[in-house]
């Protein structure tokens, strides 16, 4: 039963770094085109094949 004593803080110290992370990636504009990146691999004019 001790070991609640270290894995209590040990999982509130990962989610509030998750919360951080996911809170840095929306402020840096990481979700500001969902359909983009789909639609680059469709385009067929970036290709260079011979």
């Amino acid at each position: 039963m001790e070991i609640i004593i270290y894995l209590i803080p040990i999982a509130l110290f990962l989610g509030v770094v998750g919360l951080l992370a996911f809170i840095w990636s929306i402020k840096s504009g990481q979700f500001e085109d969902m359909d983009g990146a789909a639609w680059r691999v469709l385009d067929e004019e970036g290709d260079d094949k011979p």
